[in-house]
């Protein structure tokens, strides 16, 4: 579904990716892990069309998307959270998810999905009305994935969804990631709780200094000797 070749790019002068080279196929959850200033979010933002490729490949769906502009991107299929959410924060949660659907044309289908977000996230559907400024932090980040979901995309990037939450609101977000998955929603996530994420993700790629240093299955990385010295403590 996804295939990134060779990418590199960076911030005016500043290069931040080296060669990062991924792939995701359809109905996987694929993790890009990496401690903080690793080039995680620039990938995600390349790939999204925020962040011009400077050299590489990007390519979604069989065509190229590199240097797409991001509305078109999205129209294609491809949703993302960015870590900073973006919400409107003096319009409700029902006029949120509803410009997530701005690019739809066709309203059964808006509100076949609306319900179904509603069933993912019923605090949502309670909290409709309130004003999204409004809503916890943990809220906040579900309100942004259902958002995200309401394009009815075929990849969703999801940017650290777990960034600043307390303990019981991050299991609840990681659970609402799983169940996006077992209702075969195609993944990639960016997550700095690397257990949490390698318990979820069929595989990961590991990003350091912005080139990817690691990569292979959740299991495989799991038990994998630099990995856990590095982000899962010594045993």
């Amino acid at each position: 579904m996804l295939e990134v070749k060779n990418l590199a790019t960076g911030y005016g002068c500043l290069q931040v990716l080296w060669e990062v080279s991924l792939a995701v196929s359809e109905g996987e959850f694929v993790a890009l892990i990496g401690g903080n200033g690793a080039g995680k979010t620039t990938t995600l933002r390349a790939i999204a069309g925020l962040l011009s490729p400077w050299s590489g490949e990007v390519n979604f769906l069989g065509a190229s998307i590199a240097g797409m502009p991001p509305h078109l991107i999205s129209r294609g299929g491809l949703s993302f959270v960015t870590e900073d959410l973006n919400l409107f924060e003096a319009m409700t949660v029902r006029e949120n998810l509803m410009l997530g659907a701005y690019s739809r044309r066709d309203g059964r289908q808006t509100r076949a999905t609306l319900a179904y977000v509603f069933r993912l996230f019923p605090i949502l559907e309670e909290r409709q009305k309130q004003l999204a400024g409004t809503l916890s932090g943990g809220e906040r980040r579900m309100l942004a994935i259902a958002r995200g979901l309401m394009s009815s995309p075929r990849l969703l990037l999801v940017d650290e969804p777990s960034l600043g939450l307390a303990p019981k609101m991050v299991m609840a977000v990681f659970e609402a990631l799983k169940e996006l998955h077992a209702r075969g929603v195609t993944l990639l996530l960016v997550e700095q709780n690397v257990n949490h994420t390698l318990q979820l993700a069929d595989k990961a790629y590991v990003l350091e200094h912005g080139r990817i240093v690691l990569h292979g299955s959740s299991t495989e990385l799991l038990v994998n000797t630099q990995l856990k010295d590095t982000y899962l403590g010594k045993r």
